[in-house]
C-alpha cells in the first residue's frame, strides 16, 4: 500500500501541486495582484504622509537587525535592509524638492559592516546633496542603530527609546561538545596555526581569545572614535557608555549622545529648522501603495498588499543575528 508521505506518491503530487500554484499565481496577476516567485522588486513610488508644501522631508526607516544579505524564502527573494535604505537614499538625492531626510530607527543593530555601511551611505548623502538628515529613535536604537544615527545632523530620542550598547560583540556557535557525545569529529588540515579559529568545531585557545579581543578591541575603537567626532557634547561622558551599557533617552540626553527628547513632529521642526523651511511635505517611498498611511507606517511594502508571498521562509532578524562574526548588535533585543 502507498502511504500519502511515501517517495512515490509524493512525486507524483509535487508537481501537480506547482501546477496549481502557478496557474494561481497567474489568476491573480490577472485580477490585479502581483507575485513574486523567483525574486525581483517593483520600484518604489512616492507616497505624501501629509502636508501640501513644494518641500519635502522624505521619511526612510531602519527596522530591525542591520543586514547587508537579501531576505530569502522559497519562492522570492526581498532586498536587504541597506539595499532599501541606499536605494531610498538615491532616490531622494534625484529630487531637487527634497530639503531633509528623517531617518525612522527602530533597531538593536546588526552586522559591523552592514552598520557601517549606512553610516557611510547617510554621510554621503549629507554631502553630497546638501539636505538635512534627522534620526529619529524609536523603540530601539542601540549599538549599530546608534552607529547609523551618528551620521544625522541632529538626534531626536522617544521618551521611551532604549539606546546606547555602543561596542562590538563577536558570535560563534560552539558545537564540539554535542560532536563528541554523538561520536563525531571534524577532521581539518590547515596551513597556519590560527587558520580555524573561530570554528565551531572544536573549543578556542587562549591564544585564539587573545585575538579575538584585540580584533574587537580594533572595532570598538572606530565606534567610540565616531561617536567623540560626531558627538562633542558627549565629551567628559565616556563613563556613561563606555562599557557598552544600554542607555534610557534621558540617559543618553545627559550623556551628549542625543540631541533632544520628542516625537516624531519634534524632528520634522528640527529638519525645517536645519534646512531654513517652514513648510515641509512629509513623503515615504513604497513599493506599493498604502492608503491613509501615517509616518508610523513603516513597512515599503505592506502587509496584504498585491505582492504574493506563497512561502516565506526568511526569519530577518534571528538569520543575521545568528551568524558567527563581529557585530555591533545589542544581542537580547536581536533574540526578540
Amino acid at each position: 500500500m502507498t502511504t500519502l508521505h511515501s517517495p512515490r506518491r509524493v512525486a507524483r503530487v509535487l508537481p501537480a501541486l506547482m501546477l496549481l500554484l502557478l496557474a494561481l499565481s497567474t489568476l491573480l496577476a490577472g485580477c490585479g495582484a502581483r507575485s513574486s516567485f523567483f525574486g525581483g522588486s517593483d520600484p518604489f513610488g512616492e507616497e505624501t504622509v501629509f502636508g501640501k508644501g513644494r518641500d519635502k522631508a522624505v521619511l526612510i526607516n531602519v527596522n530591525g537587525v542591520i543586514d547587508n544579505r537579501a531576505r530569502s524564502g522559497l519562492f522570492r527573494e526581498r532586498p536587504g535592509m541597506v539595499q532599501e535604505v541606499v536605494a531610498q537614499l538615491r532616490l531622494a538625492a534625484e529630487d531637487p524638492d527634497v530639503k531633509a531626510v528623517i531617518v525612522g530607527i527602530d533597531s538593536p543593530g546588526g552586522g559591523v559592516t552592514a552598520s557601517d555601511v549606512l553610516y557611510h551611505e547617510l554621510m554621503r548623502h549629507r554631502e553630497r546633496t546638501g539636505q538635512k538628515v534627522v534620526a529619529l529613535m524609536l523603540d530601539t536604537a542601540a549599538s549599530g542603530g546608534y552607529y547609523t544615527a551618528l551620521a544625522a545632523d541632529r538626534i531626536v530620542a522617544h521618551p521611551s527609546t532604549v539606546t546606547g550598547s555602543i561596542g562590538v560583540i563577536f558570535l560563534r556557535p560552539e558545537v564540539a561538545g554535542l560532536m563528541g557525545k554523538i561520536g563525531v569529529r571534524a577532521v581539518v588540515t590547515k596551513s597556519g596555526d590560527h587558520k580555524d579559529m573561530g570554528s565551531p568545531f572544536r573549543e578556542g585557545t587562549d591564544e585564539e581569545r587573545a585575538l579575538f579581543r584585540s580584533i574587537i578591541a580594533d572595532m570598538n575603537e572606530r565606534f567610540q572614535g565616531l561617536v567623540r567626532d560626531r558627538r562633542p557634547t558627549s565629551h567628559g561622558h565616556e563613563a556613561a557608555f563606555a562599557d557598552a551599557r544600554i542607555l534610557t533617552a534621558r540617559q543618553a540626553l545627559s550623556a551628549g549622545l542625543v540631541d533632544r527628547i520628542g516625537y516624531f513632529e519634534d524632528a520634522l521642526a528640527e529638519a525645517a529648522s536645519l534646512s531654513g523651511t517652514s513648510d515641509l511635505r512629509v513623503v515615504t517611498y513604497r513599493r506599493d501603495p498604502l492608503p491613509g498611511a501615517t509616518e508610523y507606517a513603516t513597512a515599503t511594502t505592506p502587509a496584504g498588499s498585491g505582492r504574493m508571498a506563497l512561502i516565506d521562509l526568511g526569519l530577518p532578524g534571528m538569520d543575521a543575528a545568528s551568524r558567527a562574526g563581529f557585530h555591533y548588535l545589542w544581542l537580547p533585543e536581536a533574540g526578540m
